[in-house]
């Protein structure tokens, strides 16, 4: 049940996420007076729709994206006659510009000449395209604001949650007591478990030297050798002083990342597991959270078409095993929030990871629409950034405007990048289908 309801959940953020994108260009399309015909969430058949004054909203079947209908989004050849979109032109790719042309001219009702899109001012234009990726960056920061201050980071504390029954060995790594609660053969028993010390206790001191952070505590006894340390704890508002000799013991290598190398080195040992608390941290680290997801997401960007040439021909063809940084779709992201439900985990800890995915995406989102091709957002304020540029070395140059840049020609683009999309959507889908990402 709690799959289930973890999935639907983050469904509903997904399509939150898409809503707040395409308000972020409704706004100030209405604000400039351009008329907005559609606001809809999804693609093909209508679910509900409803009109309120000139805009008619709604939600469809698919939800994979959404938009807003704004008219006169092409603007008609130089060449062509008041009130037509069409020139005299020829062949497939020039019969398909004028197609895309005239349904845009259709758009237009008399009377509403004057509130069509590409009549606007260039930054107008650009305030409205970037009006969707700039929501999803603010809904993002918002998210990650609820991580980091409301929630807070897992830190470990000086209190102990478990104390480990044996000292670790080469051949016995997590050294488990046996049924007979003895120690596997060629282990001892734990120096925490020798001394006494109980789940719940906090380490006051060792050695008369007291500690700021779990991390500090654990430097010192991993560089201290197998020495005998008199321990101090806080055991229920008390403090109970014990005794006990460190172990030596054999533990993994990690990176900078925490990541085990597959090294191992010798150090000296306690056996003793931290209580998590999570800790609010200050508003300046949501920027720095989200500038090194941003150089992560670019990175994943730039790797897309590599990454899905591999899952379509090592995973999906060769039946390897899905690579757990690869592309993930909606059906993907969405089965991975029921699943963070599910985890038997606090429920700090599964809001964390809940809205932390939550933030991901939408960071995703504002860098993927920023992309200069159409028929993304990006797209389209490339194509005002050009004509801005191009009216203002006109006008240094004494020569008359140029007027608008006609993206009627890169339609064919447009509708190449629009198919390549779907078919890169497809395939993923059909991999977090028959293959998914799991959180284990």
């Amino acid at each position: 049940m709690l799959t289930v309801i973890g999935i639907v959940l983050f469904a509903l953020v997904i399509m939150l996420s898409i809503a707040l994108h395409e308000v972020g260009h409704l706004v100030p399309a209405k604000r400039f007076g351009v008329k907005v015909t559609e606001y809809m969430i999804g693609f093909g058949p209508m679910v509900w729709s409803r009109r309120r004054g000139e805009t008619d909203y709604g939600v469809k079947a698919i939800p994979l994206g959404g938009y807003i209908r704004m008219i006169g989004m092409l603007p008609p050849p130089k060449d062509a006659p008041p009130g037509t979109a069409r020139a005299a032109t020829t062949g497939r790719m020039a019969l398909l510009v004028e197609e895309a042309r005239r349904q845009s001219l259709e758009e237009v009702a008399p009377g509403d000449e004057n509130r069509v899109f590409y009549k606007l001012p260039v930054r107008k234009r650009i305030v409205i395209m970037l009006g969707g990726p700039l929501m999803n960056l603010l809904l993002a920061f918002v998210l990650f604001a609820g991580v980091l201050v409301g929630i807070g980071l897992p830190e470990p504390t000086l209190q102990v949650t478990a104390v480990t029954a044996c000292t670790p060995t080469s051949a016995n790594p997590s050294a488990d007591a046996t049924e007979a609660g003895g120690c596997p053969a060629g282990s001892q028993p734990s120096p925490a478990s020798a001394a006494g010390i109980q789940p719940g206790d906090t380490i006051v001191s060792i050695d008369g030297r007291e500690f700021t952070s779990w991390d500090e505590m654990t430097a010192w006894v991993r560089a201290a050798g197998a020495v005998p340390v008199t321990i101090v704890l806080d055991r229920g508002g008390s403090q109970v002083t014990t005794e006990t000799t460190l172990a030596t013991a054999e533990r993994p290598v990690t990176d900078e990342t925490g990541r085990p190398t597959g090294e191992t080195e010798s150090v000296s040992y306690l056996g003793v597991r931290p209580e998590i608390a999570y800790v609010s941290q200050p508003w300046s680290a949501v920027p720095q959270q989200m500038w090194d997801l941003t150089t992560a997401s670019v990175k994943a960007l730039v790797s897309l078409p590599v990454r899905l040439y591999e899952l379509l021909t090592d995973t999906l063809i060769g039946g390897g095993e899905r690579q757990i940084d690869g592309p993930v779709s909606v059906v993907g992201v969405s089965r991975l929030g029921g699943e963070i439900a599910a985890l038997d985990e606090p429920i700090e800890a599964k809001a964390a990871t809940f809205l932390g995915l939550a933030a991901s995406l939408n960071l995703f989102l504002f860098l993927f629409n920023l992309l200069p091709v159409l028929p993304l957002d990006g797209g389209h304020v490339a194509g005002a950034l050009w004509e801005g540029t191009r009216r203002r070395l006109a006008k240094w140059r004494g020569k008359p405007d140029p007027g608008p840049v006609d993206l009627a020609r890169l339609m064919p683009v447009a509708y190449g990048v629009a198919a390549v999309l779907i078919g890169m959507s497809l395939i993923v889908i059909w991999a977090d289908l028959v293959k998914p990402i799991t959180l284990g």
